[in-house]
């Protein structure tokens, strides 16, 4: 135990990690000479300049991020007992919500794994590791999976951007098991088709779940319009909620012939039909057939990838909730979300708000939501709260 090396902060830059924060930043700490020469992932003792123990953390001296806590107590290693721990204290915190396993198990710091993302698709699992440290003691983590949940198979989705910021190379590692080419998630009433290897992050967006079982309750005896559907989620589930009919809209072929096959399995696929394209696009195309719709989703991938791109990515967002507001119908509504974790909400209503003006459209908001259950929020991590979504009825 006392073998770990020593991280030291400099003078008065304790006081964030103190009161609960999860991360030393490479400017706070004094950068040794040996410290700079330790393995990416290695185990450290936190201390602040006046000696107080901050806990243990998993150190990176090349990441802008040097190190991520996963101790408040000093700890040797993270073997499968400290994984198994977590998982089953997270899993807990699921079963509690949700009755069947389909959900995120793990949301990386929320639930005490830096950088680690796991979601359950009934027996099979998919992991992502977006940090040095969780890769170096993977092995104990799967062997924690094996004992907590006996799945039948685990899918390494190391796919992320975010492992480059690491040092860290992109992979796809079938771990354990075999993975049929598309594999059935169960939500809300509706069965989707998914394809864990190829699909995007890893496979499904359990973060809606929530709000799709919101939308549905509005989309009864309507018309929907989803846009950058990936595999249809909104549509679909307000087809199965009771909407008259659902157009679901995304460049991705693969995605929408995917969704067409969710469609049928829930016996929806007769009122349901698609439209391959870019969203812009479409919805202008739509505007200029004066298309209308009782309620219309616009959900897109992440506009703002880097701070550099917030102003450019809050004009898409404007141009976006002008275009959707355009094609819903006097009292009908628009569900308009943000996966950017780089745009707050306050941002993020404020471009909506723009939007809406500009297609000289006014209403109220029914309501604002993040992620679901399963995505809890690190709470002094503000921007992990990632997801945001408005929903309004427009006059």
């Amino acid at each position: 135990m006392e073998s770990l090396p020593t991280v030291t902060l400099m003078p008065h830059h304790s006081a964030r990690l103190r009161h609960g924060h999860p991360w030393l930043y490479a400017n706070e700490v004094k950068m040794s000479a040996a410290l700079k020469q330790l393995p990416a992932g290695s185990l450290v003792w936190v201390q602040s300049s006046e000696g107080y123990n901050l806990g243990t953390a998993i150190f990176n001296p090349h990441s802008l991020i040097v190190g991520r806590l996963v101790s408040r107590q000093k700890i040797a290693t993270l073997d499968e007992g400290f994984f198994a721990g977590k998982l089953r204290r997270a899993l807990e915190l699921r079963q509690a919500w949700f009755k069947e396993p389909y959900f995120r198990l793990i949301h990386a710091e929320a639930d005490g794994l830096p950088g680690v993302i796991i979601d359950l698709y009934g027996t099979v699992v998919v992991v992502q590791l977006n940090t040095a440290g969780m890769s170096v003691f993977s092995d104990s983590l799967l062997a924690a999976l094996t004992l907590v949940l006996s799945p039948t198979a685990v899918l390494l989705r190391n796919d992320s951007a975010a492992r480059e910021s690491e040092g860290l190379e992109r992979e796809v590692i079938l771990a354990q098991g075999k993975i049929p080419p598309q594999i059935e998630v169960r939500e809300n009433g509706a069965v989707f088709l998914v394809d864990l290897q190829e699909g995007q992050k890893t496979g499904w967006f359990y973060d809606q779940r929530e709000n799709r079982r919101r939308i549905g309750h509005l989309a009864r005896g309507g018309r929907v319009l989803d846009v950058f559907c990936y595999l249809g989620g909104f549509g679909i589930e307000a087809l199965v909620a009771g909407a008259e009919s659902a157009t679901l809209v995304d460049r991705s072929e693969s995605a929408l012939a995917a969704a067409v096959q969710s469609a049928e399995r829930s016996q929806v696929a007769a009122r349901c039909s698609v439209s391959r394209g870019e969203g812009f696009e479409v919805m202008a195309a739509m505007i200029e057939a004066k298309q209308r719709f009782d309620l219309v989703v616009v959900d897109p991938p992440a506009f703002v990838k880097s701070k550099k791109h917030l102003a450019v990515g809050l004009k898409a967002y404007s141009k976006m909730t002008e275009a959707a507001a355009e094609l819903v119908t006097p009292g009908g509504y628009l569900l308009a979300a943000s996966c950017s974790h780089n745009v707050s909400p306050d941002a993020f209503a404020e471009a909506v708000s723009r939007g809406l003006s500009r297609a000289e459209r006014s209403g109220r908001i029914l309501f604002t939501a993040g992620a679901d259950y399963d995505h809890p929020v690190h709470p002094h991590l503000p921007e992990s709260a990632y997801l945001k979504a408005i929903c309004l009825v427009l006059d």
